[in-house]
């Protein structure tokens, strides 16, 4: 963590950096790899930062990554008790007759929910998917129906569900940087879960299924070692192509990749792995601030309490080219008199960031309590105090 004396200096990047700062920092690092596929982004799962992208807003068949929603949906599910991995599954003759991967479930059998969840993961099986979410929200209409309702609090605006599956069906689409924010999404909201996606294998009725994600068997080079790829998931049809969402963590930076419309297997796999690659070996991210810690504390006059924790309300990461986070300098900005009553979460200064004398960024430094007014005798000591001031 950078640091000002007692102050440890943050920044709050919910967005992307606008584009001339981005352009201006990134002014001395290599440019970004050209891959053989229609669309693609690289961005940054905790400060949100886009290293990467072409056409990553383009509408296009989104193939099985559409189950990236199924699965989110359901671990939605399973987080408010609707349903437990421990359920006994009955399958319905939807399930059974649907096309594409399967591990041909037999209608009328039950199946524990947890098994599904390892065929659908893995091998993307469909029949899962489809068992799954008639099992979780009654019907299938009503799961795609949850699938809209969360594409649209993620604020996911270039993607539709018509399906849980991603076969092929007009009006079903997505891009590349909607699925990049729910695959974050999914990673930061379900941490616990998210390890089914490093499941290499998956045996059911003795046929071994293997996931189809190749990187988890491979690793990426990056200036802190080889990183070990743990997720995320794969697709292809006729119309969407070869398809991938890919993630990797080194230290403190998480990275996904994602790629749509590739001509081949080997062209996803190799697109995912060089938009990784070149993410860590360009950039790096750290955590400047966790939540809810002081970054610096104030003098409170007529209060209950005479001193004032200021902070953020959430864990503050920044993605930067390698060696720049040397150059980063912070200017504090508060009020040299704070006068009770304080609320908590109230904006009571702020921080800028620079980098090679340019403003990156100013972020609202918040009150991490609240000061009530304080009683007769605190009064007239600060006012007495406040004289002397």
């Amino acid at each position: 963590m950078l640091r000002m004396g007692r102050l440890i200096l943050t920044i709050t990047l919910c967005f992307w950096l606008p584009k001339t700062v981005a352009v201006s920092i990134d002014a001395h690092v290599a440019p970004a790899p050209d891959l053989q596929a229609k669309a693609w982004i690289l961005m940054d799962v905790h400060s949100k930062r886009v290293l990467a992208t072409k056409n990553s807003d383009r509408r296009l068949p989104p193939a099985s990554l559409t189950k990236l929603m199924t699965l989110y949906v359901l671990f939605n599910a399973l987080k408010g008790n609707k349903f437990k991995l421990s359920d006994k599954v009955l399958i319905s003759n939807n399930a059974w007759q649907v096309n594409g991967a399967r591990i041909f479930i037999r209608p009328g059998t039950s199946i524990e929910a947890r098994v599904l969840l390892q065929g659908l993961v893995v091998h993307s099986a469909n029949d899962a998917a489809i068992a799954l979410a008639e099992h979780s929200s009654g019907t299938l209409s009503k799961f795609i129906k949850k699938m809209n309702e969360a594409a649209k609090l993620l604020g996911l605006s270039n993607t539709r569900f018509k399906n849980a599956t991603g076969l092929h069906q007009e009006g079903h689409y997505s891009s590349a940087r909607d699925l990049g924010v729910l695959a974050a999404r999914l990673i930061q909201d379900h941490p616990d879960l998210y390890k089914y996606f490093s499941i290499k294998t998956f045996k059911y009725k003795e046929i071994t299924h293997y996931n189809r994600n190749a990187l988890l068997w491979r690793k990426i080079d990056s200036p802190v070692g080889a990183v070990k790829v743990d997720g995320i998931k794969t697709g292809t049809t006729r119309s969407a192509g070869y398809c991938i969402a890919a993630s990797a963590q080194a230290q403190q930076m998480r990275l996904i990749a994602i790629v749509l419309g590739a001509k081949s297997e080997t062209q996803r796999t190799e697109g995912a792995r060089t938009l990784l690659r070149y993410g860590f070996l360009n950039y790096e991210t750290r955590l400047l601030y966790a939540a809810n810690e002081a970054a610096t504390r104030v003098k409170v006059w007529m209060g209950d309490d005479s001193e004032l924790p200021l902070g953020m309300d959430r864990d503050i990461y920044l993605t930067l080219p390698r060696g720049a986070f040397d150059k980063l300098k912070a200017r504090l900005t508060v009020k040299d008199f704070q006068m009770a009553p304080i609320s908590r979460k109230q904006k009571i200064g702020s921080i800028v960031l620079e980098l090679d004398k340019m403003k990156i960024a100013e972020y609202p430094l918040l009150s991490l309590k609240k000061i009530d007014r304080g009683n007769i005798i605190q009064r007239t000591f600060d006012k007495i105090r406040l004289w002397f001031e």
